[in-house]
């Protein structure tokens, strides 16, 4: 940020030298020095421009600079000291912009430091000690009250509390937590107080990555602006190539002079990125980190977005839909045998089904002898019941007895593409448990939004069952879905809409779509706080599990591109208007100048409108 300050400072100390001279040569203020102080100042202005071209030739590349060059040499050859002050102007009024513009996203960056806590106090020989956070190692137990910012990521060991996490996920309701929850640094405590066990510090809390998200977004530049240069390219090297042929036919340098005073575009080079960063800025509002504004500009060409299912979609977490039991047993009975064997389980479908007997008030009874057999299902005894639970592939195995009533209560259960899980009672098949993963609430909504945008291909992948994954396409409006695929068959996909010209963004929970995301023209991560997967593979990080926000920054990229496309729209509008003034002689090279500099400021303005940005 200084070195940003440092060249502002310059620029404006220089820009004030030249208005002073301006202001001196017509009012005659200094009398016959008038005169030789604005040629110092037309020299002195020149040596910035000068140094920037010569700079971006011995790197190969033509930019604005080298016609602001150009303009300056025929200004100080042809004694135009009013107008070689006009571009020296000009030119520094864009670096001033231009840094205003960095230190910007340097502010953001500063505000985020502003968020790092310098000491916490943990637990140590049963007493509570304040230390300095560099002191902190993995495996402490730091104890945060009322109004304290948590200086960690970390699992609640004791207590219950409110957290604001807006600092992060831009969500301003505070969060409950509990024991076993994790917790982020920078988010405050607004209830409630906790014993924290640290697992994160330093360079690996999620404070600290989304700073290096932020730095890392100012190196890009958007892709709008590459494609800007490349048009700048021509567009510079026609104008070298006319105005010498205007010269050799004419022999005008004042005309030549006062058309390339008219058509530099040094206003549209720092427009178009100043929408984008805007736009960027203002989506981090919004609780999505954009790593560089360039993805935002591709956001905005989307024409096909790829969901995965688990975890984007849906919430990831599995429901009971339907308990069906068998012969002598009820569905109370059934549940009350599940629950049971099921509370001391810590895998997630029998965490489900023990919290649905508890809040169904089953009366829960101790099993003994709990054995869990990996990937199938668990075993255990209760009086002399022998109790077995598990997928069908376990029934099998143990040559359960499957009857055709059950047969055919299998069969539609399977076919609304239910995840059914099997209870055994000595050795008979006693029941099923049905579970659904549960659809987030306003997918369906967001997927219409999604459309409505005009977005042609919206496709589902995912590693279910096909039944599964057709029920939930349906229940939110998809018509394109696949199932049963591997993480490697996702990428193929993905790749098969590339090859076809698409231009797409996949969207994904960030833990197992890793080489999906990094592959997809845009990868959105959903819910990424404390992933550090998600971060490192997304070019899109949504900090909250909330999918309407996809739909919000597609608006916001389209809206941004359009800002992008009135800069150039204005910017040709003022050089036909400029250029008719110049043909008809009612300004010359100091005019055109002094034009060209006034009409710098409605591209800029008008790219200051993503800040504003509607994007529901």
């Amino acid at each position: 940020m200084g070195l940003t300050l440092k060249v502002a400072k310059f620029d404006i100390a220089l820009s004030a030298v030249i208005i002073l001279a301006i202001v001196s040569y017509y009012s005659n203020l200094l009398g016959d020095l008038s005169l030789y102080f604005i040629i110092l100042v037309s020299f002195l202005g020149t040596l910035p421009v000068l140094y920037s071209a010569l700079r971006q030739i011995l790197k190969k590349e033509i930019s604005m600079d080298l016609l602001a060059s150009i303009a300056l040499i025929f200004s100080l050859l042809s004694g135009e000291w009013v107008g070689a002050s006009f571009i020296a102007l000009m030119i520094a009024a864009a670096r001033i912009l231009k840094s205003i513009t960095e230190s910007q996203a340097e502010r953001n960056i500063k505000s985020l430091f502003k968020l790092r806590s310098n000491k916490a106090r943990i637990i140590k020989n049963n007493n509570v000690e304040e230390v300095l956070i560099e002191k902190l190692q993995i495996g402490d137990v730091v104890v945060v009250d009322l109004g304290d910012r948590i200086p960690i990521d970390g699992k609640v060991m004791l207590g219950t509390f409110s957290v604001d996490e807006s600092s992060l996920t831009g969500e301003s309701m505070p969060v409950d937590k509990k024991i076993g929850d994790k917790v982020f640094s920078s988010t405050i405590v607004v209830a409630g107080s906790a014993h924290i066990l640290v697992e994160k510090i330093g360079k690996d809390t999620t404070l600290e990555k989304i700073i290096a998200l932020f730095e890392a977004s100012g190196e890009f530049k958007p892709h709008f602006q590459t494609l800007g240069e490349k048009f700048g390219k021509i567009y510079l090297t026609g104008i070298v190539i006319a105005s010498f042929l205007i010269f050799f036919i004419t022999q005008n340098t004042k005309l030549v002079l006062s058309i390339l005073l008219v058509i530099c575009a040094d206003d549209v080079a720092v427009a178009v990125p100043l929408a984008y960063l805007s736009a960027t800025r203002r989506a981090a509002k919004m609780g999505a980190i954009i790593k560089g504004s360039h993805y935002l500009e591709a956001l905005g060409k989307i024409d096909t977005i790829v969901f995965d299912k688990t975890g984007t979609l849906t919430t990831g977490h599995m429901q009971v839909s339907e308990i069906k039991s068998f012969g002598e047993y009820n569905e109370k009975e059934l549940l009350m045998y599940c629950g049971s064997l099921m509370e001391q389980s810590s895998h997630p479908i029998s965490k489900t089904i023990y919290a649905y007997a508890k809040k169904a008030g089953v009366n829960l009874e101790l099993v003994e002898n709990v054995e869990e057999i990996g990937g199938m299902g668990l075993m255990g005894q209760y009086e002399n019941k022998k109790i077995l639970f598990g997928r069908k592939a376990f029934l099998i195995s143990r040559q359960i007895e499957i009857s055709k009533e059950a047969s055919v209560e299998i069969s539609r259960l399977e076919n609304k593409g239910n995840s059914n899980s099997f209870v055994v009672i000595n050795n008979k098949l006693a029941g099923i448990i049905s579970l659904t993963d549960e659809i987030r609430p306003h997918a369906r909504k967001a997927i219409q939004r999604i459309k409505e945008l005009g977005v042609k291909n919206i496709i589902m992948l995912t590693g279910d069952n096909k039944k599964t994954a057709e029920r939930v396409a349906k229940e939110i409006g998809l018509t394109e879905f696949h199932g049963e695929l591997l993480p490697e068959q996702k990428v193929s996909y993905i790749k098969s809409y590339i090859d076809n010209k698409k231009t797409v963004a996949m969207v994904g929970d960030g833990v197992n779509d890793a080489a999906a995301l990094r592959i997809a023209t845009v990868g959105i991560a959903m819910g990424a706080i404390g992933e550090d997967s998600a971060i490192e593979s997304a070019d899109i990080v949504l900090m909250k599990d909330d999918i309407s926000k996809i739909a919000d920054i597609m608006r916001l990229a389209r809206f941004t591109r359009s800002l992008s496309i009135q800069d150039f729209g204005i910017w040709g509008f003022s050089n036909v208007l400029g250029l008719s003034l110049v043909f008809g002689g009612l300004i010359g090279p100091a005019g055109a100048a002094a034009y060209n500099f006034l009409t710098d400021f409605f591209p800029l303005f008008n790219s200051l409108r993503a800040n504003k940005a509607k994007t529901h």
